[in-house]
This record gives structure tokens, sequence and C-alpha cells, in this order.
């Protein structure tokens, strides 16, 4: 079996992804300024295609396209993310991952990967942009064995929003106190710029499990957020800003049981404190 060279990993970008919808609906537009006609300043546009900027609709219509060519290519959609979509014929197998108009595209072969994008470049226009560097505000760093992921910038554009650019770190993202309480302390001020800044933690999480704890628990509070939440939350940012170099490694591994400690206190939680899950073997053998 051929295995996926994870460093051959290429980015793709579908050049006017949008215009390649059909509608199937009627879709009305006012007349925008500057292009009224004077003389029925009441009418209304009617489509005759998907425009580039506009509604999550008209989104959908160059997703949708973009299904119709992998289906063609005997794609299939993963079951845990709709974005990722294999391909596996005999001993060979390949990996598009799709969000939007940008595409991330590994196969078995240097043949099979070239094969794909050609396919996809008699139906779309297509720019190669070479191997995978920076995708969807992560930084990809090749190193020996294998790669390291990184949202440093993200996390710097969070400490700025915050207004916490001078702050000091902390060493733990969160206290040894209690959980935090729903009703404790004062209303928040600011509901909206707490919502923001615990989104935008969330998507940090990404490459920062290390966060993913503390991130949950405030995250629990974002419908009626509390002066104690956005303390919790500044101690998180705080312990960002003095790990800003963390990170995710991935390194080829062959093992295929995947175990996961967690820290119970057994008065708060009863559930299982250690479990060994078997996972699927994405290469097979």
């Amino acid at each position: 079996m051929e295995k996926l060279n994870m460093l051959a990993l290429i980015v793709l970008d579908v050049k006017n992804a949008f215009l390649h919808g059909e509608l199937k609906e009627t879709v009305h537009m006012h007349q925008p300024i500057g292009y009224r006609d004077p003389s029925h300043p009441d009418y209304m546009f009617v489509y005759c295609a998907s425009l580039y900027m506009g509604l999550s609709k008209h989104h959908q219509l160059g997703i949708k396209d973009l299904l119709i060519m992998y289906l063609l290519l005997v794609f299939s959609n993963s079951r845990s993310d709709n974005s990722l979509f294999i391909y596996k014929k005999g001993h060979e197998m390949a990996y598009i991952l799709l969000y939007v108009d940008d595409i991330i595209l590994t196969a078995s072969s240097d043949a099979l990967r070239r094969s794909i994008m050609t396919l996809l470049g008699t139906e779309f226009s297509m720019k190669n942009l070479g191997p995978l560097n920076y995708f969807l505000g992560i930084a990809v760093t090749r190193h020996k064995g294998g790669m390291f992921l990184s949202q440093r910038k993200y996390a710097e554009d969070i400490i700025e929003r915050a207004g916490m650019s001078s702050c000091k770190p902390t060493f733990t993202p969160v206290d040894t106190k209690p959980k935090l309480s729903v009703s404790s302390g004062d209303p928040y001020e600011d509901p909206t710029h707490f919502r923001s800044l615990a989104g935008a933690l969330q998507y940090l999480t990404f490459t920062r499990p290390d966060i993913s704890y503390g991130v949950q628990q405030i995250c629990l509070h974002m419908h009626a957020p509390r002066d104690t939440h956005m303390l919790a939350l500044k101690r998180i940012i705080r312990y960002i800003k003095g790990t800003l170099d963390h990170g995710l490694h991935h390194y080829p591994s062959s093992i295929t049981n995947l175990v996961s400690y967690t820290d119970a206190d057994w008065g708060g939680m009863s559930r299982y404190t250690t479990f060994n899950v078997r996972i699927l073997r994405i290469f097979g053998r």
C-alpha cells in the first residue's frame, strides 16, 4: 500500500468560485444607488446568475458545483467532516479539504495528484498556490519528520482586540477555584464584546488544545456574561500572551490506538478517567 505523503499538501484556489453557480429560483434586488432608472425608480432587478458578492445562498451554489465535480471523481464525503472528500481506488488514495473556494489536496502519488488537478482545471479556473504554508489563519511550518501548525498571528489579533497588548502573562489558563457561577458578580457591561472574544478563542483551540477547557467554561455563559466570566476570559488571554509560540506538532506514527487521560475530581463528575478508543486506520493494511 502506498501511503499518503502528508508533506505534499497543495493549496488550490478556485477563481471566481461563486460565478459558477446557476440560479434555480427567482432572486430580486433593489436598484443600487447610481444605477437607478429615473423613469422607473420602483423597479427591481432579477438575477440571471449568482453574483460573487451575494448571500449565503449564493455561496452554496458555488460549492454545489464543486461537489458535483467530486462525485464525478468518485469522491466520497467524510462522515466526520462535511468539508473533507476522500477518493480511494485500489491502492490509490486522495484527500480534498474544501472551504468555499480554497482547497487543500494531497494524494498517495504525484501522478494521482496531478491528474486530479488537471481534471479540476478542465472545469474550473484553478490557481495552484503551491505547498501548504497558510490556510484559514493557520500557519504551517515543515520540520524534520512532520509539520508545525500555529495561529500566532491570530492569537496576537485576539490580544489586541481585547486591549491587552501590554498585559502580564500568566502560567495557567484557569485557576484552581470552583467552576464559574451563573450568578456571581455583576452583569458584564458589554456582552457583545465578551461573545466576540469567546468565539475568537474557540477558533484558536484548533491548534491550542491547552486552552480548550478554559474556553469551554466561559462559553457556557455567553448568553448572560458577568464580570467574573470576563475575568476568566482575560486570564486565558494573559496565558496566551505568554505562550504565543505554542501550537501543534504533527509526526508520522505507527500507533493505531488513541489513549486519552482526563483529570477527574471524583466529586464533581462521575465519568471515566481513562479510556482507550480504537480508531479507524486511515491507510489500512
